[in-house]
């Protein structure tokens, strides 16, 4: 077969275009990840922290969605956060609408960045500055050397794309074919929202679907209006996507990915039926801000100009256009956000009422993760398949602490059996975890295996039996809840306040031993001065709320009864605590030389 050289030509264009949109997206997958590794603890800590003040959780998501490029990743990670009871669903609504704020970062830094100057030229100098950093022994230098490749590839790709993009003035056929959809009036304005939604489910990325926009309207190829409206789609598009990934998931996560749902839908209808209006307030402000002409005025046209040397010109029109499209992103998830604000409880109740679940359906069911049924490996493999085991365990347990905040705040009666089933699950669940891991241990240790190996896994069995503990532990405090509602007794805020203190140093005490078995593992657990630490003040807090209630008791400000339930739930929170000190302890005794 023949081609002409106009097809071939046309072939390659799409391939160098398709070429450098694949950069561009793995290059934000690649800055996402590495903004996770080096942030995404201390942004989930914040997220389960400050979720409880709506204002909060909005900016903890935007700021969330801003670091890893993604919307879609901030709602995984906050559908994780409600799975181990640490967030309700509400709290997660507050959540994804500042995720929708934060991933409109994207547009300006592509904006900004990727046309007014060709940044690629500095990709090399960066990457050969991120092959430095990777060979570096710490972890933290190493994730900055691939956000800083990461980086370097975004406007590799970008470039790529700009560059791939023919002048369409050339081929005026090509240009009227592409114009005569925007012709229609408002028919055009569905047409490109389709366009944005169609975009952003093949290319699984809203950001890289922005990017593209951006390029076709720096480029003339569609008027501001049209790509406004791409804008739009974008935002549906990118919920269908998040929809598809939590089909999988459990209840929790299908309402959570369908809140989202109903946030975008709902602002894309009032952007629909005040697009007008709407795009002249984005014009306006666009223009106010930036001294720039107003990209929705009805004589506003883009200007594609060239240097002597054929080279490209950014001209003011297409800035404009461009800072234009960003204002808008930005606009209309915030003023989405400020009209939806009040109606989260609505949102809550519609999304639950959709899809419907059983409170009695367990969805944090327990598998083994690391340790493989089957032959035997060898006894040093598998010890470390039964320390990644441990360390899963752990971090199970850890999950497990949410359900206790949220049974001990919930304030409704069928809320509290909810989470007291979910402790009783738990503490099942323990149970199971520990007589697996130490039947997989007592296989191990009929091997021929030396001293050092020896001591390692009677370490093992030391951890797994505090662990299941912990499990006990949170099943006990439900036990105490369920007697103090028998009697119908409840706490105050003030009360709630002082256990919640607990369980934050409870929850600190779980990252300290985490991080140390974690360590252990590793080989790099020096000491455990910061478990030993961790355990000190968890006593000195447990001493202080117990005399304040004493002296309360004594001054008749408290009803006894009441106080006698309080008291042995701090008591029991303290419990937890020595557990995982005798964890740390454990872990000093057989893994550190």
């Amino acid at each position: 077969m023949n081609l002409s050289n106009d097809t071939v030509s046309y072939i390659l264009i799409a391939l160098r275009l398709l070429s450098g949109l694949g950069l561009f997206a793995f290059a934000l997958s690649r800055m996402g990840a590495c903004l996770k590794k080096l942030f995404g603890e201390n942004l989930q800590r914040s997220l389960e922290t400050i979720a409880g003040n709506v204002w909060k959780a909005i900016g903890a998501g935007a700021l969330m969605a801003a670091l890893t490029q993604s919307s879609t990743a901030t709602i995984v990670l906050t559908v994780g956060l409600i799975g181990a009871g640490i967030l309700n669903l509400r709290q997660a609504v507050s959540i994804v609408m500042g995720a929708n704020i934060g991933t409109t970062v994207t547009a300006w830094l592509v904006s900004w960045l990727g046309f007014k100057a060709d940044i690629s030229i500095l990709a090399i100098p960066l990457m050969a500055l991120g092959f430095i950093l990777s060979i570096s022994k710490k972890d933290s230098r190493r994730n900055i050397s691939e956000l800083i490749v990461g980086f370097s590839l975004l406007f590799l790709g970008l470039s790529l794309m700009k560059n791939s993009v023919p002048d369409l003035r050339q081929t005026p056929e090509v240009l009227s074919f592409i114009q005569g959809w925007q012709g229609y009036g408002f028919g055009s304005t569905l047409i490109f929202l389709a366009l944005g939604v169609i975009l952003t489910l093949v290319l699984q990325s809203s950001s890289a679907t922005m990017a593209l926009t951006l390029i076709m309207l720096n480029m003339g190829w569609i008027h501001f209006d049209m790509a406004c409206a791409m804008v739009l789609g974008e935002n549906i598009g990118t919920t269908i996507t998040a929809n598809i990934a939590a089909a999988v998931g459990n209840t929790s996560a299908k309402r959570a990915a369908l809140a989202h749902t109903v946030f975008n839908v709902f602002g894309v209808v009032w952007a629909l039926i005040t697009f007008p209006w709407f795009l002249k307030l984005v014009g306006w402000i666009t223009a106010s801000i930036f001294g720039l002409p107003n990209p929705a005025d009805e004589a506003f046209s883009i200007e594609v100009t060239h240097d002597a040397q054929g080279n490209a010109i950014q001209s003011d029109s297409q800035t404009a256009a461009l800072y234009g499209l960003s204002m808008l992103h930005t606009c209309f998830n915030t003023i989405n956000t400020a009209l939806l604000i009040g109606f989260i409880p609505a949102i809550e109740k519609l999304v639950c009422a959709i899809i419907k679940g059983s409170k009695k359906a367990t969805d944090n069911l327990y598998r083994l993760k690391y340790i493989k049924a089957g032959n035997m490996s060898t006894p040093e493999l598998a010890t470390e398949q039964a320390f990644n085991e441990i360390i899963h365990f752990a971090r199970i347990s850890h999950n497990g602490l949410g359900y206790i905040r949220s049974a001990i705040g919930a304030n409704k009666k069928e809320d509290f059996e909810f989470y007291r089933e979910k402790l009783v699950k738990y503490e099942e669940i323990s149970d199971r975890i520990e007589y697996e891991i130490a039947t997989f241990l007592n296989s191990v240790s009929t091997a021929d295996i030396s001293e050092t190996t020896s001591m390692k896994i009677k370490s093992m069995y030391k951890i797994i039996g505090e662990l299941e503990s912990l499990g006990d532990s949170g099943e006990a405090i439900s036990r105490m809840l369920s007697r103090r509602n028998s009697h119908n007794k409840s706490f105050t805020p003030e009360t709630i306040a002082h256990i919640e203190q607990m369980i934050d140093a409870i929850h600190h005490a779980y990252e300290v031993m985490i991080n140390n078995l974690s360590q252990a593992h590793a080989g790099t657990l020096l000491d455990i001065s910061n478990a030993l630490q961790t355990e000190e003040q968890i006593n000195q807090l447990r001493n202080q709320l117990r005399e304040a209630e004493i002296e309360d008791i004594e001054q008749n400000k408290t009803n006894y009864q009441t106080s006698v339930y309080y008291l042995d739930i701090v008591s029991e929170l303290e419990k937890m605590g020595d557990f995982m000190i005798n964890i740390s302890q454990a872990l000093e005794r057989a893994f550190i030389k």
